[in-house]
């Protein structure tokens, strides 16, 4: 990490501390200690495995797009470490805009060809979306009525994000199956909308954006040709983030929140995750907080354990990432032993 990653991640950690001390400040001490003490340890332990299991599953999604029959045998390490990296970049960059590159980084680290590495994240980073995007769509037929209902204001943000995830994942469909055209339409789009600059900067813009499409189509046609790979990746993403979900719930048993429904505790968090998706701050800060008091009220009616509930669904689902992307960017793989195994290879 360098020194702006630092500042970063110290700013976020005082920014997620000051959100909940403000959402804190009004209740009493005690009884926010009563309710630590009554907590059900176990559930909340359960919790913390099913984003462990969640981080795990992702890195077997990695491994599914990157194996190859001549490849060597890759750690465990290897690939448990870069969804932990990605976590951690995600959580201070805005938009997670930084989990990308620092993933392309750690597999650089395994000796993994960088053309490689690129063509296998941008295959997940798509698998992925979509998979949200059809969690999002069975979410919004079970329940979004409701949502709407009690929720207007929420339920503006929720479709906002909605728009957001099917645009990208439409311009990524584009490029694959109408790449000219796609080509056309980005650069006559860029011209226009960059009148206002210098024409040596609006045309550098341009010639990167057209390079970008380029590599991505490139890219695309990896993904086009092995249809096995990315139906089981596609699989293992839903898994990964259907546990990723259940985080929430087992917040909930530990609270001895008991009589919560568990498809509408499932339905709230998806609808979470596309309301923080739009928020352009580090991890969706603020809106994930908010959020989570507007749709998880009605679960919990005790404003302390509302604030607990919020302050470990949020520990565990965000910062545990964070402090685990530490201990994954210090401890690399072992480059000596990957070394000795190609030579005997």
């Amino acid at each position: 990490m360098n020194r702006k990653n630092v500042i970063a991640l110290f700013v976020m950690l005082f920014v997620g501390f000051g959100i909940f001390w403000w959402e804190a400040r009004k209740i009493d001490f005690a009884s926010l200690l009563v309710i630590l003490k009554n907590l059900n340890y176990f559930w909340l332990l359960v919790a913390v495995l099913s984003m462990l299991i969640s981080f795990g599953v992702e890195a077997l999604v990695l491994h599914t797009l990157l194996k190859k029959e001549e490849d060597r045998k890759f750690s465990w390490w290897e690939m448990f470490r870069i969804p932990l990296i990605q976590a951690l970049f995600n959580a201070i960059t805005p938009f997670s805009s930084g989990g990308q590159p620092a993933q392309l980084v750690g597999l650089m680290q395994s000796k993994i060809e960088g053309a490689r590495a690129t063509s296998v994240l941008l295959m997940k980073f798509i698998i992925f979306q979509t998979i949200v995007l059809i969690n999002f769509i069975f979410a919004m037929m079970i329940s979004f009525q409701s949502v709407a209902k009690h929720f207007s204001g929420l339920a503006s943000l929720i479709l906002f994000g909605m728009v957001i995830h099917l645009v990208t994942i439409t311009f990524l469909l584009m490029v694959m199956y109408y790449y000219q055209f796609t080509k056309h339409f980005v650069s006559g789009t860029l011209k226009v909308t960059l009148f206002f600059l210098k024409p040596e900067k609006k045309n550098r813009i341009i010639k990167r954006s057209l390079r970008s499409i380029d590599d991505f189509y490139q890219e695309s046609l990896i993904l086009k040709k092995e249809k096995k790979k990315v139906i089981k990746a596609s699989l293992l993403t839903f898994i990964q983030l259907f546990f990723y979900y259940l985080v929430v719930y087992f917040v909930l048993l530990a609270l001895h929140i008991n009589n919560a429904n568990f498809v509408d505790v499932i339905v709230m968090q998806i609808m979470i995750v596309m309301i923080t998706s739009i928020f352009p701050i580090p991890g969706g800060t603020g809106g994930a907080e908010v959020s989570f008091k507007a749709l998880f009220s009605t679960f919990i009616p005790s404003r302390p354990s509302l604030i607990l509930g919020m302050f470990l669904w949020r520990f565990i689902t965000y910062y545990l990432g964070m402090f685990l992307g530490i201990i994954g960017i210090s401890k690399k793989p072992n480059l000596d032993n990957i070394d000795k195994k190609l030579e005997t290879k």
